[in-house]
């Protein structure tokens, strides 16, 4: 009966539930932000006496001037970067861009609220003010269940998303009041926080919705010329920003001006091990575009924790050379395994971008922090980077380097947990997922105007076919047939 229940026909028709999904929690939304959320002292129109008060001369010491063009970056990112990467399907592509655009523009939402009431609540008011910070914040919540969603792209339907993206938030403004703020981790680029939480959230959620008929739709998992062109656009995008992903909000000054440099190098150099690696995994040694596509960008996910600390030019560049080995490796070996024995059917390879190089970057965050040392921070350096005041003022290095190997852990923990918990949600055959033999095909979610043959064979040509009709023959076929 149960089981029954589970593998009953599947209803792909989402015109009442995606409305009134996104209806209803736009309207909750509104409640909640006319309840809870108002402008900072930086973007309220008492700026002016704040200003007054504090001494501050000019307009330019809002933090707005500070932030915003880490922020236009990120966003990007989020929006353009992550869209198009996930093109690469060659019939999924409305479903890479379209989705990600709906669970950011939700996700972003209730991320100030989830991140305002374990972050900024104010016990006087009961009120969040939000700032430009706050909005790198929300966005860099959004990046996590972006993550995910990679893993089960073209196997979700839209409302599914909605409430992955719902529970995602949710669970990642807990994790991250966890290690930010209980455990006093550092996490700058969000190695743990956002990517390895992102990327175990993802897999363990495709490996509870796992399709054991998921070859049915094979013909359509591919990609073709210039859907890889598409992705193409969307690893550059990321590549060129990811220095402002890894330094939006670290400490104005030397902090942000390292996290740059740093993310800048390790970057480069794992371009040359990735395509290294990608050459030398073929007998003929020609490259493959999905290293290309994904595993130049795992240095940037690796240095997120590291990237405002003393790591050197050449440690970035060491992180680097090997992250671009590694994440090859993982869509070479990794891939096939994991789908084959553990049964997880990770779409755009999230285990080998994020999950893999967040743990790595925890790792060489946990070491590099232990490492670190007066001779080379100085003392209000020291102080600095690690933000040892108030209640943590006589942490040690040492002890700093065993709470960012702890927050690593937090993260694991609450993707996996998380993701087990809301796969087993998203199992109930209520949300119109597509069929096993109809995944990664827009045309179940979306108006498609061609409809290009669904073997990738080209047609026969047809020269009557493929002239355009001017709308002044349309009018005199119209007159004619009147």
């Amino acid at each position: 009966e149960y089981a029954n229940y589970f593998s009953r026909q599947k209803n792909t028709n989402i015109r009442l539930t995606l409305p009134v999904v996104c209806f209803v929690w736009q309207i909750a939304m509104i409640i909640l932000f006319g309840v809870f959320i108002r402008y900072d002292e930086e973007s309220d129109t008492h700026w002016v006496e704040t200003k007054a008060h504090d001494n501050i001369t000019s307009d330019i010491e809002n933090d707005f001037y500070f932030r915003y063009p880490s922020f236009q970056d990120v966003h990007v990112m989020i929006f353009v970067g992550f869209g198009f990467l996930m093109t690469f399907l060659k019939r999924y592509s409305f479903g890479a861009v379209g989705f990600n655009f709906l669970i950011a523009s939700f996700g972003l939402q209730w991320a100030l609220l989830m991140q305002g009431w374990f972050h900024s609540l104010d016990p006087q008011t009961g009120k969040i003010f939000i700032g430009v910070e706050s909005l790198i914040n929300a966005d860099f919540c959004v990046a996590g269940c972006l993550i995910a969603y990679g893993a089960v792209l073209g196997k979700v339907s839209p409302v599914q998303l909605l409430v992955m993206t719902l529970f995602g938030v949710t669970l990642f403004a807990v994790e991250e009041y966890i290690i930010l703020n209980l455990l006093h981790a550092r996490d700058a680029g969000g190695s743990m926080v956002i990517h390895t939480f992102g990327g175990y959230y993802g897999l363990t959620i495709s490996w509870v919705l796992y399709r054991p008929n998921l070859h049915q739709s094979k013909r359509m998992q591919g990609s073709v010329y210039h859907s890889d062109i598409f992705a193409m656009i969307g690893t550059l995008f990321l590549w060129m920003f990811w220095p402002s992903f890894n330094s939006a909000i670290t400490d104005h000054g030397d902090g942000q001006h390292r996290a740059v440099i740093n993310t800048y190098l390790c970057l480069a150099s794992t371009v040359l091990t990735t395509v290294a690696i990608s050459s030398l995994s073929q007998k003929t040694g020609k490259l493959d575009m999905v290293h290309i596509q994904n595993s130049t960008l795992a240095g940037g996910v690796a240095l997120g924790t590291a990237a405002e600390f003393m790591i050197s030019p050449y440690g970035a560049l060491i992180v680097g050379f090997f992250c671009g080995i590694i994440s090859t490796m993982g869509y070479i070996f990794i891939s096939p395994f994991l789908e084959k024995t553990l049964k997880i059917q990770d779409t755009c390879g999230i285990h080998n971008l994020h999950a893999m190089p967040g743990v790595i970057g925890g790792i060489v965050g946990a070491i590099t922090a232990a490492a670190a040392s007066e001779s080379v921070y100085g003392k209000q350096g020291l102080i600095n980077t690690f933000d040892f005041t108030g209640d943590f003022k006589d942490r040690t290095v040492l002890t700093q380097g065993g709470y960012q190997a702890a927050g690593m852990c937090v993260s694991i923990v609450f993707g996996v947990v998380g993701g087990a918990i809301v796969g087993s949600i998203l199992k109930l055959p209520i949300w119109g997922d597509p069929a096993d033999e109809n995944c990664f095909d827009d045309e179940v979610y979306w108006e498609v105007r061609e409809h290009p043959s669904h073997s990738g064979v080209q047609q026969p040509h047809d020269p009557q076919a493929a002239r355009p009709v001017s709308p002044f023959s349309m009018l005199c076929l119209t007159i004619s047939q009147n």
